[in-house]
């Protein structure tokens, strides 16, 4: 019998990651990283945070973007399920900087920021289609898949332009029900 190096995948081991390393470029999750760090104006989340002279800190609009919209692209809509995620998957806790903020205060976020977290992921989902990252591939939102049909020679029309965005805009809001609706479902076992 041949001498195999002995192997056992039930082990934890510490690991030295660097977050930003894990976030590789020409990838959903490093765009996504960018344009929210960098482009894209969050103030409109800023407004209802009053903790200024006092109270806990809360967790930065930014990191919850981030890690609820990559969320979103794998399908998930849960946040119990984000939560686990944040705790468990590599990607996650770089989109996170290997914080794990409660379902709770996952689930608070996206019931007072709808229409903002919509805009904004309309916005990163057009860059990145224009990028072509959500090309060659089916792109989940909410368990929906999208096929990409859109060849580099073609360009497209402003209408078409348009016609996109109305889908993007109608699927974020389906997955944005969704994610209320499974948050108001009794909490089941991970298995």
């Amino acid at each position: 019998m041949p001498n195999y190096k002995k192997y056992d995948y039930n082990q934890t081991a510490m690991v030295v990651i660097n977050f930003e390393e894990q976030l590789q470029p020409n990838t959903f999750e490093y765009t996504l990283h960018h344009l929210i760090n960098n482009h894209i104006d969050l103030s409109a989340f800023h407004d209802k945070y009053r903790n200024d002279d006092g109270g806990r800190s809360a967790y930065d609009p930014a990191i919850l973007l981030k890690i609820v919209l990559f969320a979103y692209s794998k399908g998930i809509t849960s946040s119990r399920e984000i939560q686990w995620q944040c705790e468990h998957n590599i990607i996650f806790k770089a989109l996170s900087c290997d914080t794990v903020p409660h379902f709770t205060g996952i689930a608070s976020f996206i019931s007072r920021y709808p229409d903002a977290i919509e805009s904004v992921f309309e916005r990163v989902l057009l860059v990145c289609d224009q990028q072509g990252l959500i090309g060659g591939e089916l792109f989940a939102i909410d368990g929906c898949k999208m096929p990409d049909n859109a060849a580099k020679e073609h360009s497209g029309t402003l209408d078409e332009l348009r016609g996109k965005a109305r889908k993007i805009r109608k699927q974020i809001r389906y997955c944005l029900n969704e994610h209320k609706r499974l948050d108001g479902r009794r909490p089941r076992e991970r298995e």
